[in-house]
């Protein structure tokens, strides 16, 4: 899946970049990177949580919903970021990205009253 996804903020330390292209990382599966249109240098890799995380299922907010747009839970896509420390390769269950898979219209939303690690380790 490539598409071009449209935040309605900057996701953070990106400012001020809000459009980016969605492209899959090819030989792996559910992996994918992201890149600023506007600067070449800037790239965010991000993987769909399913294939890492099975029982991941965040709670989004009715105004996180309407700010996107969503209809159905079906009109979501939901990435996480992926990110690489001392103790390995890590996602941010707690700031998910998520986006209208219909308009591209997309946020990184912070999840607030959820129990989520900003990083857990993958195995």
């Amino acid at each position: 899946m490539s598409a071009v996804l449209s935040f309605v903020a900057p996701p953070p330390g990106f400012a001020p970049h809000t459009r980016f292209a969605l492209a899959p990382v090819e030989g792996a599966d559910g992996l994918f990177h992201l890149d600023a249109i506007d600067d070449d240098a800037l790239r965010l890799y991000v993987v769909d949580p399913q294939t890492v995380v099975a029982d991941y299922a965040p709670t989004l907010s009715a105004a996180h919903v309407d700010e996107l747009g969503l209809s159905t839970p079906e009109d979501a896509l939901l990435l996480v970021v992926v990110g690489r420390g001392p103790e390995g390769v890590h996602v941010n269950l707690l700031a998910p990205i998520v986006a209208n898979r219909s308009t591209g219209i997309a946020a990184q939303l912070i999840l607030e009253d959820q129990d989520l690690p900003l990083r857990a380790v993958l195995a």
